[in-house]
């Protein structure tokens, strides 16, 4: 059984939510002292707090406080606080002290389940994001824990420290420049450059004298010599992308650089050494092109002298939760947003979706939702899944909370789709910006400025 630790110096309150919790290991304790001893000792991850400790039971100084070493003793604690009707002031202090929730008094049974199971959820999900980062070969990019990936890493440490020519092969958004740049980050070469080019991104014309560099006067507008990726990625490691793009013409000049580790510049008649470790991708069949006459046989050979197939993400159901946690941290620190986690129907849908593009597509999806989100957590209706929204939404017959729940919903939606303007948002909703707002206040909905 999980510890679960409830902080309350009333004892009948200690009882009562002790007998409502009967699922958890509880551990107790009545003032600031006592709860900090419990943390260092018990380690719970969910503690229930009442601010109204001991020796200040009619303020919330000595709750706050306990909170505040809670905290900083145990980062990764759920907190959830628990107050008087009256006491909204000091609940919504406490969150933005790190609370994780708060509950108002009277105890519901139901209701404090539900929240103390989904705080447990969330530090599951954290946990193992935390252990995520932990697993060996993390260090070089390659995020998750499924078999095929642990295969992958292990491959990749592998060859890495080798100088043979590897082939990554998988459906696009699968991460093969990720895991091109875990084996550059995995070999002694990790300290010098990484040069990625997508060959299906720039034009025949101009591929040649990217790759190789062009001498002054070697065509019109040749100003000044110039060095090609080959060459500024010397010592380190060239991410050739989509080489089944390559134009055939150039395929010959490429397998001459493979073979002798030398190029010539476009207009140049000297041979410049290079020492460069190339790693190539692509989402193609390079054997059937080799077939049709449209890929070198001998350059296909020269550039699969070790093959990696990198697997789709619908294969890695174990993984999807952990990547998705991943971005989620990512995009909350680099927009400033205040999101913490994904609620239970975003997590369904997470774990229903096919991903058809793969981790590019759930990184996507994770960006735009932290961007758009209102709350603290990422909703399947951020996430853009219609399908998955609160099923006790859909199956409540209570017109009243059908109505509040389809109003915060049309709030939050009219909010993302205004960009955040509140004069906006109110004219979607054909309401007065003080109507909004007291919504707002009356559905306890959070606005990220």
């Amino acid at each position: 059984m999980e510890k679960l630790l409830i902080v309350d110096d009333d004892k009948g309150i200690q009882k009562q939510l002790k007998w409502s919790l009967s699922d958890y290991d509880v551990v107790l304790a009545g003032d600031r002292e006592s709860a900090v001893a419990a943390i260092r000792r018990h380690e719970p991850k969910v503690v229930t707090l009442d601010l109204g400790l001991p020796p200040d039971e009619a303020n919330a100084s000595e709750g706050l406080a306990a909170l505040q070493e809670i905290l900083a003793i145990a980062p990764h604690t759920k907190v959830i606080v628990i107050t008087g009707n009256d006491d909204r002031t000091n609940a919504l202090t406490a969150i933005a002290a790190g609370a994780y929730d708060f509950y108002q008094k009277p105890v519901d049974t139901e209701v404090i389940n539900v929240i103390v199971s989904r705080a447990y959820s969330v530090a599951a999900i954290e946990e193992e994001n935390r252990k995520m980062r932990a697993v060996a070969g993390s260090d070089i990019g390659i995020i998750g824990n499924s078999e095929s990936i642990d295969r992958l890493r292990m491959m990749v440490k592998r060859i890495a420290p080798t100088g043979i020519t590897a082939l990554l092969l998988g459906e696009s958004g699968t991460g093969k420049e990720v895991t091109a740049n875990a084996v550059h980050l995995a070999s002694e070469r990790k300290n010098k450059p990484f040069i990625a080019i997508n060959c299906a991104s720039i034009p025949e014309t101009l591929l040649e004298s990217e790759l190789f560099g062009f001498e002054k006067g070697a065509f019109t507008g040749a100003h000044r010599t110039t060095k090609g990726k080959i060459e500024c990625a010397e010592g380190g490691t060239l991410f050739l992308d989509e080489i089944g793009d390559m134009p055939f013409s150039l395929q010959a000049k490429l397998l001459r650089f493979l073979q002798e580790k030398r190029i010539e510049r476009l207009g140049g008649r000297q041979e410049i050494p290079v020492d460069v470790r190339v790693v190539c991708a692509t989402n193609q069949n390079l054997e059937a092109m080799v077939a049709a006459k449209t890929f070198r046989e001998d350059l296909f050979y020269r550039v699969s002298e070790f093959t990696l197939n990198i697997p789709p993400l619908r294969e890695r159901e174990e993984d999807v939760i952990i990547l998705a946690q991943y971005f989620l941290q990512h995009y909350a620190t680099e927009y400033k947003r205040n999101v913490k986690s994904f609620s239970e129907d975003a997590l369904s849908a997470i774990k229903a979706h096919r991903w058809p593009g793969n981790i590019r597509e759930l990184q996507n999806k994770v960006k735009s939702s932290v961007i758009m989100t209102t709350g603290r957590q990422v909703t399947a209706l951020d996430l853009g899944f219609f399908d998955h929204i609160d099923k006790s939404f859909e199956l409540s017959l209570n017109l009243r909370t059908v109505r509040e729940r389809a109003e915060s919903i049309a709030i939050q939606k009219a909010y993302a789709l205004s960009d955040g303007n509140m004069s906006k948002t109110s004219e979607l909703l054909g309401v007065t910006r003080p109507t909004l707002y007291s919504l707002i206040e009356k559905y306890e909905l959070t606005i990220n400025d």
